[in-house]
C-alpha cells in the first residue's frame, strides 16, 4: 500500500463537494451531579448543571465531511419545532450549508437526550417520529436534491439512514438513477427498513448487526470466508459496485467483483463507539471520491473510525489529525 498516495489523497479532500441525504438528529446532553434520592420514588435525582446540544445523525456525517476538508451539503426534513431551530442554529455555528434542508409542520425533529453524571450516562430519552415523511415533504426533498445535483455537481452522495422516515425506497432509486446520469458515486450507511433498496449504489456500508438483520442471517460469522459468501448473496439480490462491512473489534471487510480485503481493527483504548459509523462512511466516501482503491479506502476508514472511539461522546476527526496519525504509524 502506497502511504504517500494516501496522504496525497487526503490533501485532495478540500476540493470535494459531498451531498449528505438522511435523518437529522439533535443530540442533547444534560449533565450534573447526583447527591440524593427522590422522595417520590426510589430513583436518583440529577441536579442539572449544564445543557449542551450537538448535531447528530446525518448532520454529524456532514460535520465529519467538513472536518475532513470537503464541503458537505445536508439534505433532510426537520420539524418546525424547538429542536429544528436548534439544529439550524448549530448548522450556522459550524458554517454548514442549509440549502438542502426543509421543515415540516407534520414532523417533529428527532432528539436523543442523555442524562449524564460524572461522565457516566444514566439514561437516554428519545423523541422521534419514524413513519415515512408525507408525499409533499418527499417531493420537496427530491426537488432540492435534484437542483443541488444539477447546479452543484457534487463529487459524491451519501445516504445516511437512521430509519426515522426521511429516506424512502422511491427517493433512493430516483437519486441513484440521477447520480448515475451525472457519473456521481453513491455511498450508503443503511438501516433495516430500506436495507435492500440500494441497487446500483457504488459503496454499501452496513455494520455486522445490520448485515445479519438485513439478510436474515443471525448466525453470520465475521470471518473473511463467511463475509465473502454474504457479499455474494447480497450482490445477487441487490447489486452494488462494492461493499464495506464494519465489524467492530474484528475490523473491516471490503469487496467488489474483482477483489476483497480484510483489515483488523486498529489497537485502541476504546472510550465510546458513538458516531464511529458516521466517521467511517464520511472517510470512505471522501477516499472514494479522491480516487483511492479498495484497500486504501478501507485503511483510511478503519483508521479514522478507530481514532474517534478513543474519545467520549460523538466526535469527528479532521484531515490534519488523520495525516499526522498516519505519519506516526508509518514513521
Amino acid at each position: 500500500m502506497n502511504q504517500q498516495n494516501i496522504l496525497s489523497a487526503i490533501d485532495k479532500f478540500s476540493d470535494l463537494k459531498i451531498l449528505v441525504i438522511g435523518d437529522v438528529i439533535l443530540d442533547a446532553y444534560f449533565s450534573g451531579s447526583v447527591n440524593r434520592i427522590s422522595p417520590e420514588a426510589p430513583v436518583s435525582i440529577l441536579d442539572i448543571e449544564k445543557k449542551e446540544y450537538r448535531l447528530g445523525g446525518a448532520a454529524n456525517v456532514a460535520l465529519n465531511v467538513q472536518g475532513l476538508g470537503a464541503k458537505p451539503i445536508l439534505c433532510s426534513v426537520l420539524g418546525s419545532d424547538f429542536a429544528g431551530k436548534q439544529v439550524l442554529d448549530l448548522m450556522s455555528k459550524h458554517e454548514l450549508s442549509i440549502e438542502g434542508l426543509g421543515s415540516s409542520a407534520e414532523r417533529i425533529t428527532s432528539v436523543k437526550t442523555r442524562l449524564v453524571s460524572n461522565h457516566h450516562q444514566l439514561l437516554r430519552m428519545d423523541e422521534e417520529q419514524c413513519e415515512v415523511i408525507s408525499k409533499e415533504d418527499q417531493s420537496g426533498l427530491k426537488n432540492r436534491i435534484t437542483d443541488l445535483i444539477v447546479n452543484e455537481n457534487p463529487d459524491a452522495i451519501i445516504f445516511e439512514d437512521y430509519d426515522k422516515g426521511v429516506i424512502s425506497a422511491v427517493l433512493i432509486q430516483e437519486v441513484i438513477e440521477l447520480a448515475r446520469q451525472h457519473s456521481i458515486p453513491v455511498t450508503v450507511d443503511p438501516k433495516r427498513r430500506n436495507f435492500l433498496s440500494y441497487a446500483g449504489a457504488t459503496l454499501f456500508k452496513p455494520n455486522l448487526k445490520e448485515l445479519r438483520d438485513g439478510l436474515n442471517q443471525q448466525d453470520l460469522s465475521a470471518d473473511p470466508e463467511s463475509l465473502q459468501e454474504a457479499y455474494g448473496f447480497l450482490n445477487d439480490i441487490m447489486p452494488t459496485e462494492m461493499v464495506l462491512f464494519t465489524l467492530s473489534s474484528k475490523g473491516m471487510f471490503i469487496a467488489s467483483e474483482n477483489e476483497s480485503h480484510h483489515f483488523p481493527a486498529q489497537p485502541r483504548d476504546i472510550a465510546d463507539v458513538s458516531g464511529a459509523g458516521d466517521t467511517v462512511i464520511s472517510t470512505a466516501t471522501c477516499a472514494l471520491a479522491a480516487g483511492l482503491g479498495l484497500d486504501e479506502i478501507t485503511y483510511l476508514a478503519n483508521f479514522a473510525g478507530g481514532w474517534v472511539c478513543q474519545y467520549p461522546g460523538v466526535v469527528s476527526i479532521d484531515a490534519l489529525t488523520l495525516k499526522n496519525e498516519i505519519a506516526k504509524i508509518t514513521a
